[in-house]
């Protein structure tokens, strides 16, 4: 079975849409087609995508504000779950953070999320015990 691990293509955004939905990751309030505008904006972020014989099978979209890198998106098609996916999506993040110099990554996971968060703390994340206030601003804001 051939597997790829690659950037985000021209192209790609109906797959990777169709996979957010699918894993349940989408929300009402975040439009995903700008929220994949944004990422690929500037050299800063990027949505990477592991490939299976030539579908999207999962994705995380990673990206550094100068201080800390953050990830987003992390999905994988539900009928591929068990795999290891989720931790090869979450390493090719990490490279791609260490890559740029960045040492510390940071991710949110909703509170209720028991499954997801566990996941993460299997490799090695942890609770900073801080909490995250968010203001929208802006014309356009989402």
């Amino acid at each position: 079975m051939t597997t790829v691990i690659r950037e985000f293509q021209d192209g790609d955004a109906e797959a990777v849409v169709a996979l957010w939905h699918a894993a349940g990751i989408s929300r009402p309030w975040n439009d995903p087609a700008r929220d994949i505008a944004f990422a690929r904006r500037d050299p800063h972020s990027t949505i990477l995508l592991i490939e299976r014989e030539a579908a999207v099978a999962a994705t995380a979209m990673v990206g550094e504000d100068g201080h800390r890198g953050w990830v987003y998106y992390v999905a994988v098609d539900p009928l591929l779950r068990d795999l290891g996916l989720g931790r090869a999506i979450m390493e090719a993040a990490e490279r791609w953070l260490i890559a740029r110099g960045v040492w510390k990554v940071q991710l949110l996971v909703r509170e209720e999320n028991g499954a997801t968060r566990h996941f993460y703390e299997h490799l090695g994340y942890r609770d900073t015990r801080t909490i995250c206030l968010q203001k929208v601003i802006g014309e356009n804001a989402g």
